[in-house]
Order: structure tokens, then C-alpha cells, then sequence
């Protein structure tokens, strides 16, 4: 009675506990990324550009380590220990890179911070689908997603006076490197109060902490002056616990028995990856090169654009769990790519100036956020719940990947933007690019999406532990 249990539960304060203790974690990812992404640390410690592009490549690295062990491991000793593990890890790395005296301690710390930041991804988006009732799962797990793009305003904001005149180049990227440990001290806190998923206890063999766990929860729920209706004896499962899943019983899961899954999972990071990496990492050079914009005012036309990011998963959210996943993934991937198509005819006229292409880029990605955000979502629901971590692990790995080859392509893209009267036509076959990839992964979406919305986890796939005579065939 476990998920059904956990579906039924009204919104009550042990959700927004939930929220915000475990969805910190994109805004410390935001911010880092942001933080890092001027260099600020450039001349104190007398690195080179190749240096800066490096470390970028290290943080990417430890991520994809970090998701690939801990979403392995909190497949089998639950998600709980691991956020909180991998929390402590991020304070390590971060907190003492704002110490670092050269590149080799920067990079060595940077990596640490990266397989804190990574694990985090794993085991957190587990635990938020685990515990949120599907009611609201949806809007949620988006909502969550995209405050990634709040952490990189605070990191923009935090710049504009960090590396000023009015701080010393050599103090200032050292106290933006302690912005995000401080915030996570504030939440390790909040995690303490947060329990281990019952659906992760049920299935790995320990049914009564399962019960103990859901029985405080629903007390919770009561105590904030909630009625809790009785469950319908039907929607029970049996489960054989199975503590451990083989590497060669995953592979089969994913190209055998969730072959099309695997496909959307693929496509959906992927194609999200390509474009976010490709405009993020490249705004600045844009603003630069082809606007005369200077570099210490880019974080001014930032800070809109990483606004339009944020909003977009908040207000479209909702339409997650009412208009549906399938609708919604297909519309925001595919207007996402049409606008930027539109957007890439204005830039090759000459038609657009910092201004209006930042504007421009805030109603994009005001759709494209939602959809990637949506991206993280269906690989976290749509595979069983015991090797949710590793799904979702791997996926973020494939997106990671595709995220570094744009940032390489785009950058050699704007390459020739150094004289006076800078080409626009190389830049403008890549916005077409992306514009193609997102277009790509929103008809992915429209044949291959699950109408997941408002269903129990259970419902949508299977668990690999449910007993052989109550399997059913999901739609």
C-alpha cells in the first residue's frame, strides 16, 4: 500500500520541506556555473584562456563521474544517505577552491565539486518522484529543475560586485566560490529532517521502517490539519525485494524491455543539452563580438535572460499535470526551435541589437527551460523504480556529452569574430543547428511521450520487484 499511500497525500508542509532541502541543489549548480563562467580567477592565479576552458571541461568531468557512481549507489543503499553524502561532498570542493594558489589545486577542487553536483542530480530526483504525490509531480519536479537559472541570476548578480573595482581582484572570485557552501550549510539542516524514500525501503527488502517511514509522514500531513481518506484495498501491490540489479539485467531493461523509453530518455537530454550549452556558453562572445556590448556589462543582459529561464518552468509547470506530458514536451521543444529560427533570420539581417536579441532569448528559452526541465522529469518516472538513480545517471551523462561537443562547436562558430565587421553567417547556421535539434526532439516526443501525468510511479512502470503474478501490461 506504500504508493498508493504516498499518491494520496495532500500538499502539507513536509512537501515544501522536500522542496526546498532538496532542490537546492540545481540553484548551487547555477550558481558555480555562473561563478565560474567569468573568470574571475583568471589573472590572481595567471592562468591562460585554454586554462579557463579547462576547468569548465573538469567540473563537466566530475559530474558525469559523480552521477554515473552515486546514481549506482543510491540504487542500492537508498537515496537518503546519498543527498546527504553528496551534499557534504559539494561543500568540500567549492568551499576550498576559494582557496586554491594554482591551477592544478582549482582544477583538483573544481573536480570534487562536480561529483557532489552530479551525485546530487541521482539520488535528488529520485527522492523528489519518490516522495511527491503524483498530483503534483509533474509541476514540481519542473519547477525544481528550473531554479538552476535562479542559483546562475544569483552568480551574475554576486559578479557585478565581486569582480568590480570595489573588491580586489584577488579577494573577490574567492568569496563568490563561498557563496555556494554557505547556502548549502543552511540546507544540510533542512535534509535532516527528510526520510529515506518508503518506495526505495519497500522494494529493498525493508517493509517495516517502509511503514514506520510512511506512518510519520501521513502524522505530518495530519498535524498541519489534513484529513487523510482511507486507500482502496485494490491498488496494493506484492513486491519480492531485490537489493541489487546486474549490470547486464540493466542493460536488457533499457534496449529490450523499455526500448522506446530509452529513445525519448536519449533524445530529449540530448537535444536540450545541445542548445542550452550552445547559447549559454557562448551569450557572452555573442554580446561581445557581434554587439560591442563590454564584458563587465554582459551579467546586465544575463541576468533578464536567466530570469525568462526561471519563469518558464513555474508558470508552465502546471500544465504538466493537467494539459499533459505529451502535449506540453512537444509544444515547448518544437516553439522553442521554431523561435529560434525566426530569431537566427533576424540576427543574419542585422535586424536585432543587444537588446532586442536578449529579449529575444528570454521568450525562447522561457519555453525551452520548461522543456528541459520536462527532459529530467521523464527519465526519472518512466523507467522502475529500482534503478531509477542509474537512469537517470545516465542519461544526465549522455546530455553532459552532447552539451560539451556544442560548447566546442559554437565556439569555433564565433572563432572568426575578431576583426572590425565579424561574418554572421557561420553563427547563423548554427542557431539554425539548434533550432533543428529542439525541432527534432519535440516530433520524438509527440510519437514516443508517456502520458505519464497524475499517475502513480507504480502505473507508469512496472517495479522489477513486483511479484510475477501481479506484472501488468503499462500502457
Amino acid at each position: 500500500m506504500v504508493p498508493a499511500r504516498l499518491d494520496r497525500l495532500p500538499w502539507a508542509r513536509f512537501h515544501w520541506l522536500i522542496v526546498v532541502g532538496l532542490g537546492v541543489s540545481w540553484i548551487l549548480d547555477g550558481l558555480e556555473i555562473q561563478i565560474v563562467s567569468q573568470a574571475g580567477f583568471k589573472d590572481s592565479l595567471g592562468l591562460t584562456n585554454a586554462d579557463v576552458g579547462a576547468l569548465g571541461s573538469v567540473y563537466l568531468v566530475g559530474q558525469v563521474v559523480g552521477a554515473l557512481f552515486f546514481g549506482r549507489i543510491t540504487d542500492r543503499i537508498g537515496r537518503r544517505k546519498i543527498f546527504m553524502l553528496t551534499l557534504a561532498i559539494y561543500l568540500v570542493g567549492s568551499g576550498l577552491a576559494g582557496l586554491s594558489w594554482n591551477f592544478w589545486v582549482l582544477a583538483a577542487f573544481r573536480f570534487v565539486a562536480g561529483v557532489g553536483i552530479g551525485g546530487e542530480y541521482s539520488a535528488i530526483n529520485s527522492a523528489i518522484d519518490e516522495l511527491i504525490p503524483s498530483h503534483y509531480r509533474g509541476r514540481v519536479d519542473i519547477a525544481i529543475n528550473g531554479t538552476y537559472w535562479g542559483g546562475a541570476a544569483i552568480g551574475a548578480a554576486a559578479n557585478l560586485y565581486l569582480l568590480s573595482d570595489a573588491v580586489p581582484k584577488s579577494v573577490g572570485w574567492r568569496i563568490g566560490f563561498f557563496i555556494g557552501p554557505l547556502l548549502g550549510l543552511l540546507i544540510i539542516g533542512l535534509r535532516r529532517h527528510i526520510p529515506e524514500s518508503p518506495r526505495w525501503q519497500m522494494t529493498h527488502g525493508h517493509a517495516e521502517e517502509a511503514e514506520r517511514t510512511l506512518d510519520d509522514i501521513e502524522e505530518r500531513v495530519r498535524n498541519d490539519g489534513h484529513e487523510l481518506p482511507e486507500v482502496d484495498d485494490k491498488k496494493a501491490i506484492k513486491i519480492v525485494p531485490q537489493k541489487w540489479i546486474p549490470f547486464g539485467q540493466l542493460f536488457g531493461i533499457f534496449f529490450s524491455t523499455y526500448p522506446r523509453r530509452t529513445i525519448l530518455g536519449i533524445s530529449l537530454m540530448a537535444t536540450q543539452a545541445f542548445l542550452y550549452n550552445a547559447i549559454f556558453f557562448s551569450y557572452a562572445l555573442v554580446l561581445e563580438h557581434f554587439f560591442k556590448v563590454s564584458s563587465a556589462h554582459t551579467s546586465y543582459y544575463f541576468l533578464p535572460f536567466a530570469f525568462g529561464n526561471l519563469l518558464g518552468p513555474l508558470l508552465l509547470g502546471p500544465l504538466f499535470d493537467t494539459i499533459g506530458r505529451r502535449v506540453m514536451i512537444t509544444g515547448t521543444y518544437t516553439l522553442s526551435g521554431v523561435l529560434l529560427a525566426i530569431s537566427a533570420y533576424l540576427f543574419q539581417a542585422g535586424s536585432l541589437n543587444a537588446t532586442t536579441q536578449t529579449i529575444l532569448w528570454c521568450i525562447i528559452f522561457f519555453f525551452a527551460s520548461a522543456g528541459a526541465s520536462s527532459a529530467y522529469l521523464t527519465v526519472s518516472e518512466i523507467f522502475p523504480l529500482e534503478l531509477r538513480g542509474q537512469a537517470i545517471a545516465v542519461f544526465f551523462s549522455i546530455a553532459q556529452i552532447c552539451g560539451a561537443i556544442a560548447t566546442s562547436l559554437y565556439g569555433h562558430l564565433i572563432g572568426g569574430a575578431n576583426n572590425a565587421n565579424p561574418p554572421r553567417g557561420p553563427l547563423t547556421v548554427g542557431y539554425y543547428l539548434g533550432a533543428g535539434v529542439m525541432i527534432f526532439g519535440g516530433i520524438v516526443a509527440f510519437f514516443l511521450a508517456i502520458n505519464a501525468e497524475r499517475r502513480s510511479l507504480e502505473d507508469i512502470a512496472d517495479p522489477l520487484t513486483k511479484a510475477s503474478d501481479e506484472l501488468e501490461e503499462v500502457a
